[in-house]
C-alpha cells in the first residue's frame, strides 16, 4: 500500500505541474492562474451546496428512523471532492467536479459500498486451507 501511495504522491503533482505549464503556454500564465483561482472558488461553493443537500437528506433519513449510511458515504465523497478542488491542478479539478455530480457520486458510493461489504464478509469467514482438515470422526 505504501509504495502505491508514494508513487501517487510523486506522479500526480508532477503530472499536474506539467499540465498547468502546458496550459499556461497555450492560454498564458495570467489566464491559467485565474482559472486555478476560479475553480477553487467554484469548487468550494459546489461542495458547500452539495454538503447542505446531503445534510438535509441525512436529517430526513434520521427523522424516518433509518440510518443515513448512503448519505454519510456521499458526504465523505463531497468532502474529498472539495479537498481536491482546492488543490491546484487540472486532473484534481476533474476528479473534484466529478464528485460534485450526484449521479456520478452515487455510482462511486455504490461501488464503495460493494467493496466494503465484500471486505467485511471476507473478514467474517475464515479462509479455508487445504491442510485444514476438519473431517475427524470421534466415535463414542
Amino acid at each position: 500500500m505504501f509504495p502505491r501511495l508514494l508513487l501517487a504522491f510523486i506522479t500526480i503533482p508532477l503530472l499536474e505541474l506539467y499540465l498547468l505549464f502546458k496550459l499556461g503556454s497555450i492560454v498564458g500564465a495570467t489566464t491559467t492562474i485565474c482559472l486555478v483561482i476560479l475553480t477553487g472558488i467554484l469548487g468550494a461553493a459546489l461542495a458547500k451546496s452539495q454538503g447542505y443537500s446531503i445534510l438535509t437528506r441525512m436529517q430526513e433519513e434520521l427523522r424516518l428512523g433509518r440510518p443515513p449510511t448512503d448519505e454519510l458515504i456521499e458526504g465523505m465523497l463531497v468532502l474529498a471532492g472539495g479537498v481536491v478542488l482546492l488543490t491546484p491542478g487540472i486532473l484534481t479539478d476533474i476528479a473534484g467536479f466529478s464528485l460534485m455530480v450526484p449521479a456520478f457520486r452515487r455510482k462511486v458510493r455504490n461501488g464503495l459500498k460493494k467493496k466494503l461489504a465484500e471486505k467485511a464478509m471476507g473478514n467474517l469467514h475464515p479462509k479455508i486451507h487445504p491442510d485444514n482438515n476438519d473431517d475427524d470422526v470421534i466415535e463414542v
